[in-house]
């Protein structure tokens, strides 16, 4: 499972300088490519495909002066893997960049609508109607909030978004507020999918509430346009977000150290040693330990050069990807009974890897616990899960799983207990539970 991007948007000096690093910061949410977009008396845009550092080398950045900048990091879960964002349209021969980080649901009957009305598409991903629509209702009420409105009115799914146009930035949540969006405040006014990208500039950091807009131009303005029931994605706290995060005033980090001592409580374990599978399963491991006085030990060693274009097809490829990814300490495993932590299971090969190179190394028991429930749904507002016949959870019960992977004993996190960690009720579990937020799919 990967998430599908992260956004940036600033009105400051040397604003491009800062988007450089902000997406740095944010380049675990997408790594497949990384773009710049600034005014300076039209839209220029820099983009292209890799990791920031590989994008911006030299001097490009000193191409992109300006002190209004829209950022973006990709991974792709829609359109070639070719078109980068911020992406350029235009409408009624208006020009607008766009930054997206979602997924719009109804983008099909919309594209084909606006299509119908004349307007010609340049790109396949769904994040170019964001840019149309806004641009259609501008002309047709000629305010952006009202315009803004309409688009909240007509479009569906998840979206926090920024816009770049006519000397001005437009930063928007959608309605239900199903990915993270952050607004700071300091020597200029800064928006990022999370707020530790802000703290390297500024301090005074709130969350943009669902159906929020800012307008930056001259002044700044702000207005809760729509509202609906929040449905914020659980697998933010879960796996997504860094852990340093705080999204909606709920700190990942203490999220998932109380998600692992729910895990403790909920499904204890006969072992000597709790390990967890880096960097996904560490916040959860050690809360298991505080729970069940298991000591914690670093017993999986993660190598962090491993390139991520490390693909290779053939069965002995993937399993030498594994094995050159993570490398077993044999000291803390080898003759003792282990408590494996990770975040989640999606397909199941990679922890039975884990599990095989545990007993390989050792290992007398493996015992495997998840910091979340079963994913057994799709999603399809932003995160890249795969189909349901690819989720080895989707059918059968635990033990089908626990045989799949080979552990002794296999224990998922209730979703209770999940609502109980993150401590708030409005999440979207719709890939763990199958019920899907009305809003996102009503059109």
């Amino acid at each position: 499972m990967r998430e599908k991007c992260g956004i940036f948007a600033a009105k400051t000096e040397n604003a491009s300088k800062k988007a450089y690093y902000a997406l740095i910061a944010l380049q675990h949410r997408g790594q497949e490519s990384a773009g710049i977009s600034v005014w300076r008396h039209k839209i220029r845009t820099l983009a292209g495909r890799g990791l920031v550092s590989e994008v911006f080398r030299g001097n490009e950045l000193s191409r992109l002066k300006s002190n209004m900048v829209i950022a973006h990091v990709r991974y792709s879960t829609s359109g070639s893997l070719n078109e980068t964002q911020p992406l350029e349209t235009s409408c009624h021969g208006k020009k607008i960049a766009v930054a997206h980080n979602g997924t719009l649901t109804n983008f099909l009957p919309l594209r084909r609508k606006y299509e119908k009305k004349g307007v010609k598409f340049r790109h396949s991903v769904d994040s170019e109607l964001l840019g149309i629509s806004f641009l259609w209702h501008l002309r047709e009420t000629g305010d952006e909030f009202e315009a803004m409105r309409e688009v909240f009115n007509e479009v569906k799914g998840a979206y926090s978004v920024a816009f770049l146009f006519d000397g001005k930035i437009l930063v928007a949540r959608d309605p239900v507020g199903f990915r993270p969006l952050s607004y700071g405040i300091g020597d200029g006014h800064y928006f990022a999918s999370e707020d530790s990208a802000l703290r390297l500039f500024v301090e005074d950091i709130r969350d943009v509430a669902p159906g929020e807009v800012f307008l930056i131009s001259d002044d700044v303005e702000n207005k809760v346009l729509v509202k609906e029931k929040h449905h914020h994605c659980v697998f933010e706290y879960i796996y997504f977000a860094r852990p340093d995060s705080v999204l909606d005033e709920v700190s990942v980090y203490s999220a998932r150290v109380k998600m692992g001592r729910e895990l403790a409580l909920e499904s204890p374990a006969n072992a000597e040693v709790v390990i967890p599978v880096p960097d996904s399963g560490r916040a959860a491991a050690l809360g298991f330990s505080q729970i069940s006085g298991i000591p914690y030990a670093e017993g999986l060693i993660k190598n962090r050069y491993i390139g991520r274009t490390f693909i290779m097809p053939g069965q002995f490829y993937r399993e030498l990807k594994v094995k050159l990814k993570l490398s077993p300490v044999r000291e803390i495993v080898s003759g003792k009974r282990v408590v494996l932590i990770d975040d989640s299971i999606v397909r199941g090969t990679t922890m039975r890897r884990i599990v095989a190179m545990l007993r390989k190394a050792g290992a007398k028991e493996v015992h495997v616990r998840i910091a979340s429930p079963p994913i057994r749904h799709p999603c399809y507002m932003g995160i890249d899960i795969p189909t349901r016949h690819e989720l080895i959870a989707a059918f059968g019960g635990v033990d089908r799983v626990k045989k799949a992977i080979n552990a002794d004993s296999l224990a998922y996190l209730s979703v209770n207990g999940l609502k109980k960690a993150v401590g708030k009720g409005e999440l979207c579990l719709a890939c763990l539970t199958g019920n899907y937020p009305e809003w996102a799919f009503h059109f």
